[in-house]
């Protein structure tokens, strides 16, 4: 039932009378009241209905947690009035068939205030463990450690060329053929390492310790 003014309808949910006039000019409470300006009513079970869906979990842990129980206290006072004279007017919060929360149940917004808290939480200790040295990021180990390989790598591959000169020289054999001997072998065996680690690398699954930080 239409029966509220917009001033009382700020003061039931918290809000100011201007921020109802925003939402009444953004066509957000379309529906929910009959009459113009001063004239108009509000329908608060309506509102609350309406209202109540747009909010998202964020709005409902954060600045707009008042506003959500003003809707909820709104809707209930709906439901109320609605039930006077009925032969069992005690209301039942609705659950739908796959067994998730109503999105007005209290427990809904409990549940996504703890896991909030519970992520901030994870957040904070990976940034404590990080700041205090006991790990680093993988990306971080990937890039120092491939400059550090591909250093290493050249350094091998100059000791190899030294090597076919010296087997040159030694054994009165040609330098490049020499070379070419020694550079194709190494770079089979390169070639051959380099699947054999990648296989196992996809086959590595986190330890014991890791899983238990949640990192």
């Amino acid at each position: 039932m239409a029966d509220l003014n917009a001033t009382q309808l700020a003061s039931k949910l918290g809000l100011s009378t201007a921020r109802i006039s925003q939402l009444v000019s953004e066509g957000k409470l379309e529906g929910c009241y009959v009459g113009a300006g001063r004239a108009r009513r509000f329908d608060q079970g309506r509102v609350a209905e309406v209202l109540g869906k747009r909010l998202d979990l964020g709005q409902m842990s954060g600045n707009g947690r008042g506003t959500r129980r003003a809707l909820m206290a709104l809707s209930d006072d709906a439901r109320s009035s609605e039930d006077q004279g009925a032969a069992d007017p005690a209301p039942i919060r609705p659950r739908v068939s796959d067994g998730a929360m109503d999105p007005r149940d209290p427990d809904r917004l409990e549940l996504a205030t703890i896991q909030i808290k519970e992520e901030e939480a994870r957040r904070r200790r990976r940034d404590n463990a990080r700041d205090e040295g006991l790990w680093v990021l993988a990306e971080e180990v990937e890039r120092h450690t491939s400059r550090a390989l591909q250093q290493e790598i050249a350094r091998f591959e100059l000791a190899l060329r030294d090597g076919a000169r010296a087997l040159a020289d030694r054994m009165g054999i040609d330098y490049r053929t020499a070379r070419a001997v020694l550079m194709e072998t190494w770079r089979d065996h390169r070639g051959a390492r380099a699947k054999q680690l990648a296989a196992e690398a996809e086959d590595a699954s986190m330890s014991d310790i890791e899983h238990q930080e949640q990192v």
